[in-house]
């Protein structure tokens, strides 16, 4: 654990240092949400931004209010991270599960950083793992922990189910952070719920065995998650297009739901550096956040 911990922290600094350098000291950090949580109502003034009148309150008939603002102390962080059996895809220590737990664990480095408070839900078909917000090293650190040491029950998964559990436990608006491979259906509805209410970010993790089939003919593949043996033919054209296109095919739907909620997505394989990426996924969450 002390070598994984030290891998994280290197990557972690590695990241803040480029985000830093490039954004020219103006880095806020990728977990920063508006900085400001409502706080009352008061008369409307002349100049005051029409974007923030209360038409609620206006519609009672007392005059204009507009609502005020207090800035936040702190920003809350989620991570949702997908524990099921076919994120075991991948090479020994650089399965998709791995790479998942890695990136979960530096961005939590670097949210502590921030001084948010940061919480954890691991999940499979079930919730395999919930740890309440905390702040500081310490709680940084049994959370890594914990994560890896976990020894999920179910091999099997349910997205649309573990969005609900967090919609429904997570009243604050927060920072959102989903690691999964998305192999899964019906979990559209859900995820476009999370993208409305909360601020979200979706790190979707792949592999190229997902597409790439050696052609060897009829062979025996173990689905993971179903725990049994399937008969396929990798020869058939048929098959492995239908395969890629149904792999695209998901992945273009998810992209879409991003972009039409205003979420970040990031596409990470396992056989990259997915430090570059993250560090392309802080600029980008910056400049936003600056434009607003």
């Amino acid at each position: 654990m002390k070598e994984l911990l030290k891998k994280l922290r290197k990557y972690e600094i590695q990241i803040r240092k480029a985000v830093n350098w490039q954004m020219q000291g103006n880095f806020h950090s990728i977990f920063k949400g508006s900085g400001l949580e409502f706080d009352d109502v008061r008369a409307y003034q002349y100049g005051d931004d029409v974007r923030a009148i209360d038409w609620k309150v206006t519609a009672k008939g007392h005059g204009t209010f507009t609502k005020t603002f207090k800035e936040e102390k702190e920003q809350l962080v989620y991570f949702l991270l997908d524990v099921s059996a076919s994120q075991e895809i991948g090479q020994q220590s650089q399965q998709k599960l791995d790479i998942a737990k890695e990136i979960c664990g530096v961005l939590t480095l670097s949210s502590i950083k921030e001084a948010s408070q940061v919480g954890l839900i691991c999940f499979s078909d079930r919730n395999e793992k919930y740890l309440r917000p905390g702040a500081g090293g310490r709680h940084a650190y049994e959370m890594i922990s914990q994560m890896f040491r976990l020894q999920p029950q179910s091999t099997q998964t349910d997205l649309s189910a573990a969005f609900l559990f967090a919609l429904k436990l997570i009243r604050r608006r927060s920072v959102i952070v989903v690691l999964s491979d998305f192999i899964d259906t019906g979990w559209e509805h859900n995820l476009k719920a999370l993208a409305r209410k909360h601020d979200l970010v979706v790190i979707h993790i792949g592999d190229k065995r997902e597409t790439h089939l050696p052609g060897l003919g009829l062979i025996p593949v173990y689905d993971k998650e179903k725990q049994k043996t399937v008969w396929t033919n990798t020869s058939s054209g048929a098959f492995r297009k239908k395969m890629v296109k149904t792999y695209q095919e998901n992945q273009e739907q998810l992209r879409k739901i991003c972009s039409q909620y205003q979420a970040d997505y990031l596409f990470v394989d396992t056989a990259e550096n997915f430090v570059p990426k993250l560090i392309s996924l802080f600029k980008i969450r910056n400049k936003s956040r600056k434009r607003a």
